[in-house]
């Protein structure tokens, strides 16, 4: 199959779902029954190989060595076709007993989606989508882990496109993604982690930004953690569809009990890529006050915005050495008032590197304008003491509010990064005590003027002009209430 071909025989298995449950559903149904028919096509493949290899010896052909993952002969994917009754029961069944047998590897990977339930899956709907996957094999030589890799993001992304809102839980824009990787520049043997990391795309692009350059990706320690269930697992099998075994992806609440720690403190990471949820207001903020990992160095944010628990977390996770961070981020964190106290001091650290202004749309299904924040322990001594500001605001494809970069943006926006120098109209070097002036204000839109053809003001004009029209409205919003009464 042509990488189109197989991309529409795996999304060919969603059609059949169509009407029956709803479409943000489909993801805790395919992911988990693509996976089962993946693991036990390869397991055949492993299977016939050993066999040849011993002339016949079914003993040794059937050995754990040999294969990946261990399938039991009754939990297998034939086993489960020549099932007609209570097919629901049969597929469960068999998912548990895989993840049993493989208890290191796969513990919780196929979810907990209620296969036995009638009203929801008939037997008829699962004896259509087990026979739809049967038609083709899934083995190592008809589907290479890269072909069936892209083929599993471009399920991720047509998923994404069918869930409305829920999208941006478990789906970044994968062209953002590819711009933070290369900012990142993870090297061969160095730990990446993603606090929110969804499905996992983040940390998957490191390894294929590696694969890419022809350097050694498998020596790269990746590492995740996600709230919800079935995210968390379509992120497991996401690494596995792409040939990747060394990681650790734990389900759980990064802010409540973080998975990852050394010695009693949290584990610290060469670089960290994440797209935090934002401004969750259900979050234990009381809890945070007090945070036994010390993470509230600058303060305990509102209860309505969880923003600056996970970028303190994020900074307290960074290898004090030479650890870098890429976030997702709306440009709220960047001068709302309510934080403000706490991005002085996030300023003061002198550890943000640069702050990369995108266009709207970026966000799984919202208008709202992106930026991401960088960061870095180790600024090279001509960064000391400076924040770059780049408004790429128009650096961005619209395609009916589905926005994109193109590989030109990308390029465009990553050596405005490295140059790191003043370009009229789309980026300035600001020092920190600038920023600090303007109350630790970090508004891109402050320090870069975009040429409208208008004359340009200078940032200290335009700061002061937003503080006189917020006062302003402030005045008039009073004023209104008073006449309310």
């Amino acid at each position: 199959m042509t990488q189109q071909e197989l991309e529409k025989y795996l999304w060919g298995a969603a059609t059949a779902l169509r009407g029956t449950i709803d479409a943000g559903d489909y993801k805790q149904y395919i992911f988990p029954l693509l996976f089962f028919k993946r693991i036990c096509d390869v397991y055949d493949e492993e299977f016939e190989h050993a066999l040849k290899e011993s002339d016949g010896d079914v003993e040794y052909a059937a050995f754990a060595e040999n294969h990946h993952f261990v399938v039991p002969e009754h939990a297998h994917w034939n086993k489960v076709r020549e099932t007609t009754t209570n097919v629901g029961v049969a597929l469960q069944n068999a998912m548990r007993t895989i993840e049993k047998a493989n208890p290191d590897t796969l513990y919780g990977i196929f979810g907990d989606a209620n296969w036995s339930n009638k009203n929801r899956l008939s037997d008829e709907t699962l004896l259509n989508l087990i026979e739809h996957y049967s038609q083709h094999k899934l083995n190592l030589q008809n589907v290479p882990d890269d072909k069936l890799g892209n083929a599993y993001e471009y399920l991720i992304k047509e998923f994404a496109d069918d869930s409305g809102h829920t999208a941006a839980e478990f789906y970044t824009n994968r062209t953002v993604v590819k711009l933070m990787t290369k900012i990142m520049n993870p090297q061969p043997g160095e730990s990446v982690y993603d606090p929110t990391c969804g499905s996992g795309g983040l940390l998957l692009n490191c390894a294929l930004h590696l694969k890419e350059e022809g350097k050694e990706y498998r020596t790269l320690k990746l590492y995740g953690q996600e709230i919800n269930l079935i995210t968390s697992a379509i992120a497991r099998m996401n690494m596995f569809m792409h040939g990747i075994e060394e990681f650790s992806i734990v389900r759980g609440d990064t802010l409540a009990q973080p998975a990852f720690l050394e010695h009693d403190e949290l584990k610290q990471f060469n670089v960290i890529l994440a797209n935090p949820p934002y401004s969750i207001k259900a979050w234990d903020r009381k809890s945070f006050e007090n945070d036994p990992y010390g993470r509230n160095l600058w303060g305990t944010p509102p209860q309505g915005c969880a923003d600056y628990a996970f970028q303190q977390h994020i900074h307290k996770s960074l290898d004090e050495a030479n650890g870098r961070y890429a976030i997702l981020w709306p440009h709220g964190i960047l001068f709302r008032d309510a934080e403000a106290a706490m991005r002085r001091k996030m300023v003061e650290s002198d550890q943000i590197e640069a702050v990369i202004g995108l266009g709207p749309n970026l966000f799984y299904n919202s208008p709202m304008e992106a930026m991401i924040l960088v960061g870095n322990n180790n600024k090279s001594e001509d960064r000391k003491g400076k924040i770059l500001f780049i408004n790429g605001n128009k650096d961005v494809i619209d395609n009916k509010g589905f926005a994109y970069l193109s590989d030109e943006h990308i390029s465009k926006l990553f050596n405005a990064y490295q140059e790191f120098k003043d370009i009229p109209h789309y980026s300035k070097v600001a020092t920190i005590e600038d920023v600090l002036n303007f109350d630790g204000n970090m508004n891109v839109n402050f320090y870069v003027k975009q040429n409208n053809g208008q004359s340009t003001e200078s940032v200290a004009n335009s700061y002061n002009k937003w503080i006189e029209q917020s006062k302003v409205l402030k005045k008039s919003m009073n004023n209104l209430l008073e006449v309310l009464k």
